[in-house]
């Protein structure tokens, strides 16, 4: 048994089939497919700040382990918060970037982090991955490595380290068994059920119609349309539209049975979009964008029909993206999510230790008091 461990700085440095060996069915950001679009499409690399720094285990010449890494000199598109870190470290004159994340760019969804197909050898492998990435941190001088929204399983290796362990919260859809989208409500209590009843007869109303379709649906007009929209979100929030046009077309192609797209359409024109990736068990909603405003619109098509698409398709999770509490009266309930991270520094590694286990006690108690709002009965 020969063991050798590298890091490639682009992913398509390795097969697709070798890859996607690795990938579990039910997550598809971290699909050869979709990586390899950000980074031939310009979503990633220097311009944003995120570098593949990916980690490759081989046995014998064959890829028996793998992590997607990358080196970040900004802390955008992670949506676990570490600014006021960053913030204290140039106000005592030191440089937080550049620093590791492992990670998916631009995607708050829970997921392997840790890339293996042998669940014997699992503990084993995972154990080098981090042990790899530590050591590569501080091979480059990095500030500090961080492994952003991994699963339970690879939550419970972080663990093992003396890593700081971070909890988050999103909120998270399960579906029990639903027939359909009246039988779903009839668990909900009286009154959220007439709002939701309320806002999805104003669709009908204001006579919107709803377009689902498949990456295989899709043609570049329409492609085109839906990213006018993805765009819009962006430059109402003075954000960047970082994900191409070239981009979605791109996993349109390649992977068009994970790929969904909601259109609303009011007087035979596009008004609105959605975009949701479906694994085998759950739906990941991601963006959203209009040019006129329609009421309960965003309700419509970012969670009212992504929850029937999934009872419809024997989905069994739906996660609607980062933040929101809104979304709790709608039948999301407040799930953990974890992130852990290293620290090189010792002095910040004792002052962020101190803050992370106050702000882990704060969030219990807000998953806590977040779950008196749950909707069902």
């Amino acid at each position: 048994m020969t063991i050798n461990v590298s890091i490639i700085g682009a992913i398509n440095e390795v097969s697709a089939d070798e890859w996607n060996h690795l990938v579990d069915n039910d997550n598809p950001f971290a699909r050869f497919e979709f990586l390899n679009a950000l980074e031939q499409h310009h979503c990633v690399g220097q311009t944003y700040g995120w570098l593949p720094q990916h980690i490759i285990v081989k046995d014998n010449n064959k890829i028996i382990a793998a992590s997607p890494m990358y080196l970040k000199n900004n802390s955008y598109g992670e949506f676990v918060f570490d600014w006021a870190w960053a913030d204290a470290y140039h106000r005592s004159g030191l440089e937080y970037y550049p620093k590791l994340v492992t990670s998916i760019p631009y995607t708050p969804a829970t997921g392997q982090r840790f890339l293996i197909k042998d669940n014997g050898r699992y503990v084993e492998l995972s154990q080098l991955i981090i042990n790899t990435a530590l050591q590569h941190a501080k091979t480059i001088g990095a500030s500090s490595m961080h492994w952003l929204f991994p699963s339970t399983q690879d939550t419970e290796q972080l663990k093992h380290k003396d890593l700081m362990i971070r909890l988050g919260c999103q909120f998270h859809w399960k579906n029990n068994d639903y027939t359909d989208f009246d039988h779903y409500l009839s668990y909900f209590n009286s009154k959220n059920r007439k709002k939701i009843k309320r806002e999805r007869k104003q669709i009908h109303k204001q006579e919107i119609d709803i377009e689902i379709r498949t990456g295989s649906d899709m043609n570049d007009e329409l492609w085109k349309i839906y990213h006018s929209f993805y765009s819009s979100t962006f430059d109402k929030k003075s954000g960047m539209a970082t994900l191409s046009l070239e981009f979605f077309k791109s996993i349109g192609e390649t992977m068009p049975e994970n790929i969904l797209v909601l259109f609303a359409k009011h007087e035979n024109e596009y008004v609105a979009s959605a975009f949701c990736i479906r694994g085998e068990k759950t739906l990941y909603g991601r963006h959203w964008g209009c040019n006129e405003e329609f009421d309960s619109l965003h309700f419509e098509l970012c969670y009212y029909q992504g929850l029937e698409y999934c009872i419809n398709n024997g989905l069994t999770r739906f996660e609607p993206g980062a933040q929101g509490e809104h979304k709790i009266y709608r039948g999301f309930l407040p799930t953990q999510t974890w992130s852990a991270h290293w620290v090189a520094h010792p002095e910040f590694d004792t002052v962020i230790r101190k803050h992370v286990q106050h702000e882990y006690e704060g969030m219990q108690y807000y998953i806590k008091d977040m779950h008196t709002h749950s909707p069902f009965k």
